[in-house]
Formats: C-alpha cells, structure tokens, sequence
C-alpha cells in the first residue's frame, strides 16, 4: 500500500530532506507505472516517469558538483576566483565567470553531456553591447573572460578531458567596422556579415580558418552560413543532422534548418 501522506518539512526550512524527496518521487513513480500498465504504448507517461527521475537525481547531485571548497589554492588562483573587481565602475572582474567555467569542468567530470555558460546580462556597457564605446566596452568585459576561459582549456586539457570534449565559443553576431556616429564616435552597431567564432577540443583542427574582407565588414573567404556551424558541431559530436529529421508544415526540419546545411570539412581534424 503506497503511503501518499505529506512528508515532513525540514526543520528550518520550506525543502524536503533527501529521503522524504525520495519517497514522493518512488510513490509517483509506482502510481504513474499502475497508470501505464493499463495502457500499453503510452510512451509519453514513460517519459514523464524518466523526467522525473531524472530531476531527482540532478537536484541529489548538483550540490556536491556546486561546493567548490574541495579545489586547490592553485586551481582557485588559476580560475581568478578571488580576483577584485576591475578599475572601471560597471566591471565585475574576472570571479563571476570564472566561477561559471570552473564549475562547467565539475559537471563535465560527473558526466553531465552539456553545458552552457553565459557572460552578459543588461544593455549597452553592462554587457558587450558597444553601441556607446567599442573600446570601453572591450576594456570592461575582455578581462572579466580572458582568464577564466584560459583556465578551463587548460584545466580540461590537463585532467585529459579536453580530447572528448568539445568547447564553442561565440555570439550571435559582430560589430560594424565603422562608427555608429548616431549614438558616438566610436560605438559600433551590429553585423551578422562578420564575426568570430572558435572551437576547441575534441575533433577540431588547430588555426584559422576564413577571412573578412579588407576593412572587416564582411566574411570573402570561406564563407558559412550559420547553420553550416550548427552542421559542424553536431558532426563533431557524433551526429549526422541529415538523418535527424521529420517532415512538417510542408518542409523536412533538421536542427540545422530546412535548407542545406554543410560541415565545415576545414576546422575538422
């Protein structure tokens, strides 16, 4: 007999102790598995089920890949974790985002398949947003970044980890060349024509690869589409995006899109 009474809150708190979470999602699970025995083929109640399973074991894991007390003085300095905020009024130095990468190896050495982190947040020079100052704008956010990233290469590549992983960074666009002088003399508005991005790890080959035109406005060689990135990431991870597909509202979507999209043969070892 399944025992659905409340389980008991934490004293000191509004959460669940680990074992009582335990319990709710064993008794879910034993009720939703009654539910699914009755109607043979109804995967999505078996997915439910896995989700939730899934959840669980996040929320019991995340604490200890979160608790970064264990890491060494050398691998703290090496992330900039205690590192001062930066001269300029709006710079928050270097810790946040090192925190951020050093955490992405934690996950990645529990076996967590992808990992996202994010610098940014706000507009103009809170962020890298240099409508008002492209070189102020650098001046603020490169350092916040430039260690932090270094450090998680070189921790991936020394723990043997960077050969199975894949590290992409980039945005969603670049600046113009040319001032934006509607705002300042030296903002620079956006451009989807030109910019950078740069992978690492598992599978890509070292150096450059493409070229703007001569004032940067623009790629002229070895020009990509964004979705050919897209096309390029996934190959690296195992995948073929022409065989994930499925035919809707008259088009067959992939997760590249429904035009062609190519591997970028050129970055690939």
């Amino acid at each position: 007999m399944l025992d659905l009474r409340p389980a008991p809150i934490e004293a000191g708190g509004l959460g669940l102790d680990r074992a009582a979470q335990r319990a709710q999602i064993d008794a879910l699970a034993a009720l939703n598995r009654l539910h699914a025995a009755e109607r043979p083929g109804a995967t999505e109640l078996s997915a439910r089920i896995e989700s939730y399973e899934l959840a669980y074991r996040m929320q019991a894991s995340a604490p200890a890949a979160l608790d970064l007390s264990s890491e060494s003085e050398e691998t703290r300095r090496m992330y900039a974790l205690d590192e001062p905020k930066g001269p300029h009024r709006l710079s928050v130095g270097p810790s946040p985002f090192g925190r951020q990468c050093l955490i992405a190896r934690r996950l990645l050495e529990r076996g967590v398949r992808f990992v996202q982190i994010y610098h940014g947040g706000g507009h103009q020079q809170q962020t890298w947003d240099a409508h008002h100052g492209v070189e102020e704008n650098l001046s603020i956010h490169g350092p916040e970044v430039d260690r932090p990233i270094a450090a998680l290469l070189t921790d991936l590549e020394r723990r043997g980890m960077l050969e199975d992983t894949l590290v992409v960074w980039g945005g969603e666009f670049g600046r113009q060349p040319m001032a934006q002088t509607t705002i300042t003399e030296d903002g620079r508005d956006h451009n989807p024509k030109g910019f950078t991005m740069w992978l690492a790890g598992a599978g890509v080959k070292p150096g450059s690869y493409g070229e703007t035109d001569e004032i940067g406005a623009e790629a002229a060689v070895d020009r990509h589409h964004v979705r050919d990135l897209h096309a390029t990431i996934l190959h690296l991870m195992g995948v073929d995006h022409t065989k994930l597909s499925y035919f809707y509202g008259g088009l067959d979507q992939r997760l590249t899109g429904p035009q062609d999209a190519d591997v970028i043969r050129g970055i690939v070892a």
